[in-house]
Order: structure tokens, then sequence, then C-alpha cells
């Protein structure tokens, strides 16, 4: 896939007005997170199914003492899709469709104290990031699809194939995930989203923390493989919200010529 490198500083300006409108990386795990989807034991059925088992063998796989009913699974079986969007991933399709029309950013450039901080720390996260890895990361700015539609805060770029992502966490349970629990699936979503848009091979992921530096421990980081499967999942479910942003915008550019 084709993209387009913009230099702009995070937070700034210009890094606002260029994400209005457009599907952004931190935002593909809301998206994907649908309501009234498939639970666990459907979910297990399904795959059995269309992994070639038997009825009998998906019901033993899956929990069930008879076939499940329910319409979702269906759905999963004829490879439909199942589950809707939540209202937080509706309300960001409707504030993506009026950014498009206005061509400005809706929250007029509000940043909370996390993504304050996270800017502020972002160079010397690169910088020890650097000094750990042995690797030159470029500063990217904003990456986009070169249709413009999606895009995303590339924290850095490393030749050939690589990129970087930098975290600032300083909540307990996101800090213990990455140190104790080894579990980075919180921004995998973004790490994944990034490297379908830019196409790279692989992704570092950093957790950079300055209060754990006593214990040598101010940077948690691992680098992860492209994997083309999650990718390909994650590009349809985008694509289906992509659709719902698309709705959006022509219902309000309807009302606007009435």
């Amino acid at each position: 896939m084709s993209y387009q490198v913009i230099n702009c500083d995070q937070g700034s300006e210009d890094w606002h007005r260029i994400r209005a409108g457009r599907i952004t990386a931190s935002m593909f795990s809301t998206i994907r997170a649908k309501v009234n989807g498939l639970d666990e034991k459907q979910t297990k059925y399904v795959e059995a199914i269309l992994a070639g088992r038997t009825e009998a063998a998906a019901r033993e796989i899956a929990g069930y003492k008879a076939a499940p009913k329910a319409e979702a699974v269906f759905r999963a079986i004829d490879g439909l899709p199942v589950g809707e969007f939540s209202d937080v991933a509706k309300n960001y399709a409707f504030r993506l469709a009026v950014e498009r029309i206005s061509g400005e950013p809706l929250d007029e450039g509000f940043q909370n104290f996390a993504m304050r901080r996270g800017h502020e720390l972002e160079p010397r996260a690169r910088m020890e990031h650097e000094l750990q890895s042995g690797l030159f990361v470029e500063r990217a700015g904003f990456v986009m699809t070169a249709d413009g539609v999606f895009g995303a805060s590339a924290d850095g770029l490393i030749d050939p194939d690589e990129g970087s992502e930098y975290k600032c966490f300083i909540a307990p349970e996101k800090l213990r995930a990455f140190w104790i629990d080894n579990d980075p699936s919180s921004v995998m979503e973004q790490a994944q989203g990034c490297m379908w848009i830019t196409g790279r091979k692989r992704w570092h992921i950093c957790l950079y923390c300055p209060a754990l530096e006593a214990a040598g421990k101010q940077l948690w980081w691992q680098v992860f493989d492209r994997d083309d499967n999650y990718i390909e999942k994650m590009e349809a479910d985008l694509l289906e919200f992509k659709g719902l942003v698309d709705m959006y915008e022509q219902k309000l550019r309807l009302k606007e010529a009435a």
C-alpha cells in the first residue's frame, strides 16, 4: 500500500488539521470493539464449523448440548458481518463526517493530560529507544493512505521496513500490563494499523516511564512482526466503518442542500 508522510509536530495546529476527517489508528481498537456480537461459546462453535468440523464435533468443542440458534451464529457461518458498532464508535464516525464537511477538527485541538504528557515525553522516549536498540529513528509526524481516508500518528520510522510507537502511560494497570504481564495488546491495533498503512514489516512498541528509571526499567520495548491475517480482518472492519462515516456525511450534505 502506498502512503504519504506529513511532516508536522504531533499536537500542533497543523497536526490537528491534517487529522480532521481521517480515520486514525489510535481509534482502531474503539472501532473494532463491536457490541451484540458472538459470545465465547458461539465463537468456538462458529470457528469449529468453519474449520470443517461436523456439527456434533462443533457442539462438543463449544460446550453445547444443542446447536445454537442465534441469528448472529448463522450470519458468521455464512461469512456475513456480525455485531454492530458501539455508540462511542458511532459518535466518532459522526464527528469525522462533520470534520470532512468543515475541513477543521471538531474538538478544536483539545488535549487532555495524558496526551500532553505523551507529546512532552516522546522525544525522551525516542532517544532512550535509540540508545538501547542502536537504531536511528526518524520522526514521522503523520502518515496516511494514498487516498487520505486512514491515517496514523506514527511516532517513528526505521529504515528500511520498521517503525515505532511510544507510549508514556502512568496508570498502574497499564504499567503492570507491560512490565508484569508482558501484554501490549491494548496498543496492538494501533501498531498493526501503522504497518497496514505504511506497508512495513515490523513495529517497535515502547513504553517509557521516567518514574522507573531508578530501577533501570524506564523503557519497555519489543518488536512485533506484521500479521497479515490480523490486518485482513482489521481492514474489513475499518472499511465497514468507513461506510458508516460516508453515510453520515451524505445525510448531512443532503440536509444542507435542502
